[in-house]
């Protein structure tokens, strides 16, 4: 084993085993993380990124996983073949990781402190006033503020950014020597992204410890790899140095990867009358307190927004998470209870009722966030995607039926899957299928809530085109809510950038793009690579 190299992976493989059937989804996998440095392995979702990582530290569910073959050096031993007793004593103290989503790897049950203080117990021994200051210090590295005050907080009372922070402490509680980061910006706004992006470069740096990043954003590969691994199907296509992979990528998939933002222009639609107008729109949650419950201050999710939005065009509104946007966009569509003005086709929808404003849904649709999360996993996809037209009761059966197969075939996926359900396809097939729900009713107004966060590079690329597509044929009106400020670039005509729910910056999405005023819109710009400088 060289001496440059921390870790040694040879000709692993990876298989799952269910009953008879086996499932190789990581063949002849090869690569060397050396000391002190930063490798990036890259792909698409099931490339086998991730499997392969969780190897490292056995971190798969054995015995369904297997590896026939392959090994995994580490300071002379295979850590494949090591006893669990001994390869305890490595995870979370030589090798640590953290992982996408800190909600789900954080106990909600425990506080910060007992969270960060079991780690050091276990691997340290410290405990007590010890093991508190040490937590303190591990939260003050980490740049988490009054950190005396975080160590009694339960993981939900903290935000995104702060809980990923959390993650970060925990893993570098023992000074490990490698430091696995399974996607630990994807759930993040990109301003967050870039502060954590900052913070676990300088941690390298000062602890000189390697780093193995698993990621699809090559934005943020660009930034902090040294060398890069890209896998496609189980398989490493390409090594090379980051410099070298940005400049001149080899194989094809390398270059599909590279070549996949969302770019272009928003659809040249014909632009018509204002279909939504909006005027002094706030959604204040009241802030009560004491035995008689009485309101002591509001949060102003929404504070008065004005904008009028012509048919045919897309309103990309942006901010970080908690500025106010979903909001925004559930008071439009009468989710939630707001005060001021709503006007959707000369109509006003602000003194409606419930049972008045439902007939007028069938012309403004939603498609969330997250796909599997809003589609029924009990329903088919035809059912889904007829839902609205039985609740509308459009056509009869037979006529509904050819909706549906319509809709999909609008969308690129095949009609004969829609008696499958949910669960059989893949992440951007089910946003297609989310589409085609809204799609099939043919409304005037669509809004999209971070349609494409959940899903790759390539992926989202797809989605974006569709949308452009759909809505250069018919005309569609789309409300665009994202923090994903390339998607938003290629897809609308005007910008609304949004912060504590004011607006900050309001126009034409090319001008504010080209030369913002606002410095939060600066911000926002460089933290999302689109800007070259960062702002002071």
């Amino acid at each position: 084993m060289s001496q440059d190299n921390l870790i040694e992976v040879r000709d692993l493989a990876v298989e799952f085993v269910t009953g008879e059937s086996r499932q190789r989804v990581v063949e002849h996998i090869s690569f060397d993380i050396r000391r002190g440095e930063t490798l990036a392995l890259v792909g698409e979702s099931g490339s086998g990124k991730s499997v392969t990582a969780h190897s490292i530290l056995r971190l798969l569910p054995y015995p369904l996983a297997q590896h026939p073959n392959g090994t995994i050096a580490y300071k002379g031993s295979d850590l494949l073949t090591l006893p669990e007793k001994q390869l305890r004593q490595i995870r979370g103290n030589r090798i640590a990781m953290i992982f996408q989503e800190p909600m789900s790897s954080l106990n909600p049950l425990h506080n910060i402190g007992k969270q960060i203080g079991e780690v050091l117990a276990l691997h340290k021994g410290l405990t007590g006033a010890a093991a508190t200051q040490r937590t303190l210090q591990l939260l003050e590295l980490v740049g988490i503020a009054e950190p005396h005050k975080r160590l009694k907080a339960l993981p939900h009372e903290l935000s995104g950014g702060q809980r990923q922070r959390v993650m970060i402490a925990m893993a570098l509680a023992n000074e490990p020597e490698l430091l696995i980061a399974d996607e630990p910006t994807t759930a993040l706004d990109v301003t967050v992204q870039l502060k954590i992006l900052e913070l676990l470069k300088e941690l390298q740096a000062r602890l000189g410890m390697a780093l193995l990043l698993i990621s699809h954003d090559l934005n943020l590969v660009k930034r902090i790899a040294h060398r890069v691994c890209v896998m496609q199907r189980g398989r490493i296509v390409e090594q090379a140095t980051c410099e070298e992979l940005f400049r001149a990528p080899q194989h094809p998939y390398t270059q599909v990867l590279l070549g996949a933002e969302p770019s272009g222009e928003p659809a040249a639609t014909r632009v018509g009358e204002p279909i939504l107008s909006v005027d002094d729109l706030r959604v204040w949650f009241p802030i009560k307190k004491g035995l008689l419950g009485r309101t002591v201050d509001h949060v102003k999710a929404v504070d008065g927004i004005h904008f009028e939005l012509p048919r045919g065009q897309t309103l990309g509104i942006v901010g970080e998470s908690g500025s106010g946007k979903s909001t925004l966009g559930l008071a439009i569509m009468r989710l939630i209870a707001s005060r001021g003005s709503i006007r959707f086709q000369g109509e006003s929808l602000d003194g409606l009722p419930q049972q008045q404003v439902r007939p007028l849904r069938k012309q403004m649709q939603v498609v969330f966030q997250d796909p599997f999360g809003s589609l029924s996993p009990r329903m088919s996809v035809s059912q889904i995607v007829g839902e609205g037209l039985r609740i509308h009761k459009i056509g009869n059966e037979a006529e509904q039926e050819q909706a549906i197969i319509a809709a999909l075939e609008e969308v690129g996926l095949d009609p004969q899957t829609r008696h499958r359900y949910p669960h059989e396809f893949s992440g951007g097939q089910r946003q297609r299928i989310a589409i085609a729900r809204a799609l099939v009713l043919k409304p005037a107004l669509i809004l999209l809530d971070e349609p494409t966060s959940a899903l790759d590079r390539t992926v989202q690329r797809q989605v974006v085109e569709l949308l452009r597509s759909l809505q250069l044929k018919y005309n569609l009106t789309y409300l665009f809510i994202s923090h994903d400020l390339a998607v938003v670039k290629a897809l609308s005509h005007q910008l609304m950038v949004i912060r504590h729910g004011q607006v900050v910056e309001q126009g034409a999405a090319r001008a504010i793009f080209a030369a913002p005023q606002h410095p939060y819109t600066q911000q926002l710009l460089e933290a999302a690579f689109l800007a070259p400088t960062a702002v002071d």
